[in-house]
């Protein structure tokens, strides 16, 4: 191999250990990202499932106005 070819075969792999790292770091970011949704959902779902008993009383339009 004369040295253009090295250099530029050197260059090819710098690249792409830089585009590797990048790709590392967005997974590693959008990996935190679902973490967090994932706990502001299970913090939901027990919220919701803690409320005043709106989903276990039935449909809305079930129930008898307040001024019956």
């Amino acid at each position: 191999m004369n040295e253009k070819r090295v250099v530029e075969i050197e260059a090819k792999i710098a690249f792409q250990e830089n585009i590797i790292k990048d790709l590392s770091d967005t997974v590693y970011n959008q990996q935190k990202q679902i973490d967090a949704l994932h706990e502001t959902l299970k913090h939901l779902i027990n919220h919701n499932g803690d409320s005043s008993g709106i989903a276990t009383r039935g449909h809305l339009k079930d129930e008898i106005p307040p001024h019956y």
